[in-house]
């Protein structure tokens, strides 16, 4: 095994989910704690740290550009590879010249001891909360991570083998981190995990996301109301039930904003993907109690087009459903098969051009829909704006558009007022209204 201990300078690249960027985020910290230098340039680190993603055959074919990339701009330098695909394609990606050593996403923690790798040679540590923290992050916004994994076994899907089973943060740890946070001056925590529908299943007191949630409403609304806000990362349709309305509808902390893993419109597909749990006609539902609370928000989901079996009917059903939905954006993709995955096995595949097709016609549809909602914003006297670029004006408001704030010295990661005039390049754009926070 190379020796990592000579190594001085770093630099970590980071693909995929907020998760991988907050556990990048706690690495980073915990080695310039030791001493140890972050380079901002790839040219100018003696390691290299790549924090992968492997959801997608796409996000696998990132990462391999991405090293041979960092080899060409850095030949001296040594790449370490962790993360999700460190997990599932470690034999391939040891074998790439480009790669020095990989860090499988069970044993990631390990590297917060410092930038070499130095493994044990028994088996992974036993399912338990990662340790990962964060004092400082590198965005605007602040990702607080509660719970990691999944024990779900979505037929498409490789988390529960890159991640492994659900685990959760204990509550008091969340809160603490999120106070420090706040007490740093970040303005915006997003709290997030891999599945927050399990959150709480493993721990000693049994709870739920919305217990959780409840919590830290508890413990930092008297504080910070109105003068931060929390954001949720994407949530499960089938959490989506009378406590999320109550819990939602007395938080005076969480945006208004849902992002939703729906994937699909049609019950058949749905249960073919092993998400029977959860009826589409339930978001509907849920969305439209949800108004007495949130006359408006932004409204976001994942969707998934061409699953293997997916008639052009069922297809039809999803863009009708989604065709309902109050999108302000969404995610869409055509079916991507994963090794290792059910849904690899699965029959009647179909062929790739019906699958982008499919992407391309419902992406279209939710595209008009975020324009239509960008207009409808623009009619509103005042949007709360977090900064993320102080010399732009850019930054995203309350429902999760993005906004240029016009005619103000700007302050990234501050909470202002903007007036809107009007939509420029996918932007909501106005004038600065005040300071908030």
């Amino acid at each position: 095994m190379p020796n990592f201990t000579d190594s001085k300078t770093f630099y970590v690249a980071t693909l995929g989910c907020k998760i991988n960027q907050y556990e990048s985020e706690s690495i980073s910290e915990a080695w310039r704690e030791k001493g140890y230098a972050e380079s901002s340039e790839v040219e100018g680190a003696d390691l290299l740290l790549v924090n992968s993603c492997a959801v997608t055959s796409r996000a696998v074919r990132a990462l391999r550009a991405l090293l041979r990339r960092l080899r060409q701009q850095n030949p001296s330098a040594r790449i370490v590879v962790t993360g999700c695909a460190a997990q599932v394609l470690a034999k391939e990606l040891g074998a790439m010249a480009e790669v020095d050593e990989v860090v499988p996403q069970a044993r990631k923690a390990e590297l917060l001891a410092g930038p070499f790798p130095v493994l044990s040679s028994g088996p992974a540590p036993a399912s338990a909360f990662p340790p990962f923290s964060v004092g400082v992050f590198r965005r605007a916004r602040a990702v607080v991570k509660v719970q990691d994994g999944c024990s779900h076994g979505c037929t498409y899907c490789i988390v529960p083998l890159t991640r492994g089973a659900s685990v959760s943060r204990e509550p008091g740890e969340a809160i603490e981190e999120m106070r420090r946070l706040l007490d740093a001056g970040y303005r915006e925590l997003v709290l997030s995990g891999v599945n927050l529908r399990q959150y709480g299943r493993d721990l000693s007191e049994p709870l739920d996301f919305w217990d959780l949630l409840s919590r830290v409403e508890a413990a930092l609304g008297p504080q910070w109301a109105g003068r931060a806000r929390l954001r949720l990362s994407s949530v499960e349709p089938g959490q989506l039930g009378a406590k999320a309305l109550d819990v939602l509808g007395g938080s005076r902390l969480v945006a208004p904003h849902l992002h939703l893993s729906l994937q699909s419109g049609d019950a058949g597909v749905l249960k073919r993907m092993g998400r029977g749990h959860y009826r589409p006609e339930q978001v509907l539902e849920f969305l439209s109690q949800l108004k007495r609370f949130w006359p408006r928000l932004g409204l976001g989901a994942d969707l998934l087009t061409g699953f293997p079996g997916e008639t052009a009917e069922q297809f039809e059903n999803t863009f009708a459903f989604c065709s309902e939905l109050p999108l302000s954006y969404a995610h869409v993709f055509p079916f991507s098969s994963r090794p290792g995955t059910a849904a690899a096995r699965l029959p009647d595949p179909l062929p790739k051009l019906e699958r982008t097709a499919r992407a391309a016609r419902l992406r279209a549809m939710a595209e008009a829909k975020t324009r239509a909602f960008q207009k409808e914003l623009c009619a509103l006297p005042q949007l709360t704006v977090l900064i993320e670029n102080a010399e732009s004006g850019q930054g995203v408001c309350e429902f999760y558009t993005p906004c240029l704030v016009r005619g103000q010295e700007l302050r990234r990661g501050s909470l202002v007022a903007l007036r809107p005039e009007g939509v420029a390049d996918d932007k909501v754009v106005g004038a600065f209204a005040g300071d908030i926070a």
